[in-house]
């Protein structure tokens, strides 16, 4: 298992960089597993990579907040989905959100604690969003993909 790559992203751009090299990455089965505090950065690196897979720099990508799960087409057949799980209680429920079906596409997990070990994929990329020394700086720890990722290729 390599060891965690975290790189330092100084603004929205450098966060918007990254995601686009995960969605070039991104296979179907794939899970993107966002942690992070609030305001931490993960539903903007959600919509830059949502945007970068689906090939339309101009996607309204809302926040599933509210919805929980939001679906896009991507192509070739493949649909991402981008699931808020921070109001969810527990695996249970995420079951009901059509975890299993969405799992033959791409998920971007949101508060991925609430996935609980069972529906926890063990091949995810796991990114851990932290706030840097200025404000709009972020940190990115990412673990995972061992076989695709490559922390030099990733940088911003």
């Amino acid at each position: 298992m390599l060891p965690a790559v975290t790189l330092r992203l100084p603004d929205l751009a450098a966060t918007g960089r990254l995601a686009a090299r995960l969605a070039a990455l991104a296979r179907p089965g794939d899970a993107i597993l966002l942690e992070g505090p609030l305001g931490a950065g993960k539903s903007a690196l959600a919509r830059a990579f949502l945007r970068a897979a689906t090939g339309d720099p101009a996607l309204d990508v809302p926040s599933p907040s509210f919805t929980l799960v939001q679906s896009y087409g991507v192509p070739g057949g493949i649909e991402a989905h981008h699931f808020d799980l921070y109001r969810l209680a527990g695996p249970a429920e995420v079951v009901e959100l059509g975890w299993e079906e969405a799992r033959r596409g791409i998920v971007l997990v949101e508060w991925p604690d609430r996935l609980g070990a069972a529906l926890r994929p063990p091949s995810a990329l796991t990114l851990a969003l932290a706030q840097g020394a200025r404000e709009e700086e972020r940190l990115a720890t990412l673990s995972g993909w061992e076989d695709r990722l490559d922390g030099a290729a990733l940088a911003p």
